[in-house]
């Protein structure tokens, strides 16, 4: 990416305890990949800075409503089938990897913001930027204006190695494989989709654009097949990650997973469900059938 690499990993802590040097994601790998597969979750990270945690208006459960939690650990079998999985540690409502670098709304800083930073996009204008104004649910995030200071640190210690270790992932197996799918896992509240039909997963290849239909139309047979209802981009049809790897002519295919929380999870406790093994289970399946096709599209 375009932004200098940061000279120390992000410390991030959980809300009730203090987690010193953490980096700002974990690299669960194969003994050896191969598949032409990776896995990223971008917004399941729980590691909280304190000095965030305190400048917050909301408790700690308020500020997880926007993660995606326990995405992870639902695509955490993606190494038994030789394929990477990078999840981010830091939280989505501290500073969100799946935007831009600097999609910033101006009016949450002290100070004037540079000219070349994003405040126009309908990111930054619904609350949900890199460095988010309000978590998913809606509340305001802080009780103070920021300091263009604190995002840009978050940007460079934070969302850079993010994308520089999923960059080099990308690469790497595109440079083994001569190509690579990177399969985007997300969650969704509950509560934006009764009016869709009850829908448990909504695959998003940005409108035909980021994946072969091949792809898409594999995972969303694997997924029916287990019993859920799918619905492809609708309402969402993949953010940054997606569009921005996403380049099917140059042998990189991307796909975004968004998984309804009601299946797994107690989304007022943010606690697991008892469905949550069993769609840990299919995801499971989901990526052992991925892990075979890709496989088989492979040179011999």
């Amino acid at each position: 990416m375009d932004l200098p690499l940061p000279t120390a990993p992000a410390a991030c802590i959980e809300p009730e305890a203090v987690v010193e040097s953490v980096p700002a994601f974990t690299l669960s790998q194969p003994p050896e990949q191969t598949a032409p597969l990776v896995f990223a979750s971008a917004h399941s990270g729980r590691n909280y800075q304190a000095a965030f945690v305190s400048s917050a208006r909301l408790d700690s459960v308020g500020l997880r409503r926007s993660e995606d939690s326990f995405v992870d650990e639902l695509f955490a079998a993606a190494p038994a089938h030789g394929a990477p999985l990078l999840a981010a540690t830091f939280p989505r409502a501290f500073c969100d990897a799946n935007r831009e670098a600097w999609e910033l709304d101006p009016n949450m800083f002290e100070e004037k913001l540079p000219d070349w930073v994003n405040t126009t996009s309908a990111r930054v204008g619904a609350g949900l930027g890199t460095i988010a104004r309000v978590v998913a649910s809606g509340e305001t995030i802080y009780r103070r204006k920021l300091r263009f200071a604190e995002a840009e640190q978050r940007v460079r210690t934070c969302w850079q190695p993010f994308h520089d270790g999923l960059e080099a992932l990308i690469a790497g197996t595109r440079l083994r494989f001569g190509g690579c799918l990177l399969i985007d896992c997300h969650s969704m509240p509950a509560a934006v989709l009764p009016s869709r039909g009850g829908v448990d997963v909504v695959l998003g290849d940005a409108h035909g654009t980021t994946c072969a239909p091949r792809t898409i139309r594999l995972v969303e047979q694997v997924l029916e097949g287990l019993g859920y209802r799918v619905r492809r981009n609708d309402p969402y049809a993949g953010g940054f990650i997606t569009r921005h790897y996403g380049r099917p002519r140059e042998r990189v295919e991307a796909l975004q997973i968004e998984l309804n929380r009601a299946l797994y999870m107690d989304e007022a406790r943010i606690e697991k469900s008892p469905g949550f093994a069993r769609v840990q289970g299919d995801m499971a399946t989901l990526i052992a059938a991925l892990a075979q096709e890709t496989r088989a599209e492979l040179p011999a």
